[in-house]
C-alpha cells in the first residue's frame, strides 16, 4: 500500500474514535466517516507497517445503517464522530463494546455476563441533549474572529451555530457575543502566539430550572480587565442583549461571569472567577435533588440520561436505610446525595477542593444531613478517614465514578480491605472498567449487574454502571 493510492474496501467495524475499519489484502485501513457495511473506494493518506489511514473517495455501496447527518458540520467538527450511523446501530455497537470489554479485558465469563447484562439505555430523542457548551474563540487566516468547535484532531475552529446536540439558544448567545466583539473591537485569542484576549465562551443550561449561565474565558490582567468588569460598557451591553435574547427563548438568563486564564495551555478554565451579572452559578435538578453548578463544577452533560444512570446505580446499591456508603470521586455530590436519601450515612471523597465545597453547599440546599464530604485523593484519604470516622462500623457499599483512566490500583486494594458488601462502579471508559473489574473479581468479588447508558449520543463514548458483590454479601 502506498500513500495516495485508491483502493476498494469493505468496512466491517468502528475504531475508538469512530473511524470505519476495513481490510484490503490483509492491510488494515482506518477511514474517517465510513461505517460498518459500507463498500467504498478509499484514498490512502498515511501508511504504517501493517495499517494505514484513509478518507472516503467514493461510496460504492452504502451500509443499510448509513444515514444523512443532521448537522451541516458533521465530519468537519470534532464533536460528533458517528452521526452518519443510525441511532439504533449506534446503540447496538456501544452495547457490544461494553460486553466485549467486560469479557475480553475483564475476564468475565460470557455466559455469566449474558445473565446479568441489561444492555443499553438509549434516548427517545438523541438531539439537543447537552447542558454545557464550550466554544473556543480565535481568528482565521485573514484575521477575522471565529467562534465554534475544533475540527477533528486539530485546533482549527469550525464555525457552527446550529449544533444539533447543544441547545438552540446557544446560537442566540453566540450571535450577541459576535456583535460585542465587533462593536468593541475585542481581540480573539491567538493560540499559536499566546496573545489576544477572548479565549472561550462557556454556556451552561439548567434543563429542569431553565437557568442559563454564560462564562467568558479571557487572557487579561491589570488594565486589560477593565472591559470585563461589572459596569463596563462592553459587559453592560452584553448583559442587556443576553437577557433579551435568552429570556425570549423561554429560558432565564441568570449569570454572566468572567474566568481569567493567562496560561499558555490547552486547559480551558483558569482559577479566578469574577461575577459580572448575577451569581457565579446556576441551579439544576436531577430527579428531586437540586444542585448548584459553577463554571468549574463537574456535572454530567446529559441530564436526561444522568437521571437514568443514577437511578440504576441506586437500584444496584440495594439500600434499605441502614447502610454506610462511601462515594469516591464524588465531585459536587451528585451521586452521594441520591444515595443519602436511601442510606443511613454517606461519606464522599473528592480531590478538587472547590468541588468538595460545592458538595457541602448542595447537601445544605437539599436539607440532607447524613452526607459528609472530604477533600483528598481517594487512594490516600480513604484509609485514614475510614479509621477515623466510622468507629469500626463496617462499610456496606462503595460507589466509584472515576475519570477515564479508571481507579488507582492503591484505591482498589483499599476497597478490598474495607470489605463492602457491594461495589457499584460507574465508568465512562469500558476498557478501564474491564481492567478494574478483573482486579476486583480476582480478589473475591463477583459481577451481579451491568448496564450501559448512552450519555453521549453520536459519539463513541458510553457510560456504564456495574454491580459487584463481595464475600460478606454472599454469606
Amino acid at each position: 500500500m502506498n500513500k495516495n493510492e485508491i483502493v476498494k474496501v469493505n468496512i466491517t467495524d468502528l475504531g475508538t474514535d469512530g473511524e470505519g475499519i476495513g481490510k484490503t489484502d490483509g492491510f488494515i485501513l482506518f477511514v474517517k466517516g465510513a461505517v460498518p457495511g459500507d463498500e467504498i473506494e478509499a484514498h490512502i493518506l498515511k501508511v504504517k507497517k501493517n495499517l494505514g489511514y484513509a478518507k472516503i473517495e467514493r461510496i460504492l455501496s452504502p451500509s443499510p445503517d448509513r444515514v444523512e447527518p443532521k448537522c451541516t458540520a458533521a465530519n468537519r467538527c470534532g464533536g460528533c464522530q458517528i452521526q452518519q450511523l443510525s441511532y439504533e446501530k449506534q446503540l447496538e455497537i456501544k452495547k457490544k463494546k461494553v460486553f466485549d470489554c467486560l469479557t475480553r479485558i475483564g475476564g468475565v465469563d460470557p455466559e455469566t455476563l449474558e445473565k446479568c447484562y441489561e444492555g443499553i439505555i438509549g434516548m427517545e430523542e438523541p438531539w439537543h441533549y447537552r447542558n454545557k457548551a464550550q466554544y473556543p474563540v480565535g481568528i482565521d487566516k485573514d484575521g477575522n474572529p471565529r467562534i465554534g468547535f475544533y475540527s477533528y484532531h486539530s485546533h482549527n475552529i469550525i464555525e457552527n451555530d446550529e449544533c444539533e446536540i447543544e441547545k438552540p439558544l446557544c446560537a442566540l448567545i453566540l450571535k450577541e457575543l459576535r456583535a460585542i466583539i465587533s462593536r468593541f473591537d475585542i481581540e480573539p485569542y491567538n493560540e499559536e502566539l499566546g496573545r489576544g484576549v477572548l479565549r472561550h465562551c462557556l454556556i451552561r443550561t439548567g434543563f429542569s430550572t431553565g437557568e442559563v449561565m454564560v462564562c467568558l474565558v479571557v487572557n487579561a490582567k491589570g488594565k486589560e480587565m477593565n472591559n470585563w468588569k461589572a459596569g463596563s460598557e462592553p459587559m453592560e451591553t452584553l448583559v442587556k442583549a443576553l437577557k433579551e435574547a435568552v429570556d425570549k427563548s423561554g429560558f432565564k438568563f441568570v449569570s454572566l461571569c468572567v474566568n481569567v486564564n493567562t496560561k499558555n495551555t490547552n486547559v480551558i478554565l483558569g482559577d479566578k472567577l469574577y461575577p459580572v451579572y448575577g451569581p457565579t452559578y446556576i441551579n439544576d435538578m436531577i430527579g428531586d435533588v437540586i444542585f448548584r453548578i459553577s463554571p468549574l463544577s463537574f456535572y454530567q452533560v446529559n441530564p436526561v440520561q444522568t437521571k437514568k444512570l443514577y437511578e440504576k446505580a441506586l437500584e444496584y446499591a440495594e439500600l434499605t436505610g441502614n447502610e454506610t456508603v462511601w462515594d469516591l470521586y464524588c465531585g459536587i455530590g451528585t451521586i452521594s446525595l441520591f444515595l443519602a436519601k436511601k442510606a443511613k450515612k454517606v461519606y464522599g471523597v473528592e480531590i478538587v477542593p472547590e468541588a468538595v465545597e460545592n458538595a457541602k453547599e448542595n447537601a445544605k440546599l437539599n436539607n440532607i444531613s447524613n452526607a459528609e464530604f472530604f477533600c483528598g485523593a481517594a487512594e490516600d484519604a480513604v484509609p485514614r478517614l475510614n479509621r477515623e470516622l466510622t468507629n469500626a462500623e463496617r462499610c456496606d457499599v462503595i460507589v466509584v465514578d472515576p475519570p477515564r483512566k479508571g481507579c488507582d490500583e492503591k484505591l482498589l486494594h483499599t476497597m478490598i480491605t474495607m470489605d463492602p458488601i457491594r461495589i457499584i462502579y460507574v465508568s465512562c471508559d469500558p476498557a478501564t472498567l474491564g481492567r478494574d473489574v478483573k482486579f476486583l473479581t480476582e480478589h473475591g468479588y463477583r459481577l451481579t449487574g451491568a448496564c450501559a447508558v448512552d450519555q453521549f449520543c453520536h459519539s463513541m463514548h458510553v457510560e456504564t454502571v456495574v454491580s459487584l458483590i463481595g464475600p460478606r454479601g454472599r454469606g
